[in-house]
């Protein structure tokens, strides 16, 4: 038997799906978006150890969360890793979503 093949969904939307239904269950969102600096390169301004910083970080009440999005052929960098490894050792729940897992991500922010 084979299997449907699940449409193509750029990290940029599933962002968005993502920050919309975490808005619409009340939560608080924050994403950093890169600029382009003077040279033309794009970065995020940050100082310290920025890089790999989780895409999205989620408030509600008590509870905070981050969250690492990746599309199905991406995976995360050595530097996501360690953040979101960061984050789980001091006690805040971190994830890296797909859209194929939309079932956990309406389970957990719903």
């Amino acid at each position: 038997m084979k299997r449907a093949k699940l449409p193509t969904i750029t990290e940029a939307a599933f962002q968005r799906q993502v920050i919309q239904f975490a808005s619409i269950h009340g939560w608080r969102t924050a994403h950093f978006r890169p600029g382009m600096n003077q040279r033309g390169r794009w970065m995020t301004a940050v100082q310290g150890q920025g890089a790999g910083f989780p895409d999205l970080v989620l408030v509600r009440g008590p509870r905070i969360i981050v969250a690492e999005l990746k599309t199905r052929r991406t995976k995360p960098t050595i530097e996501q890793v360690a953040w979101l490894q960061a984050f789980e050792a001091a006690g805040v729940p971190a994830y890296c979503w797909r859209p194929e897992e939309w079932a956990e991500i309406e389970e957990i922010l719903g």
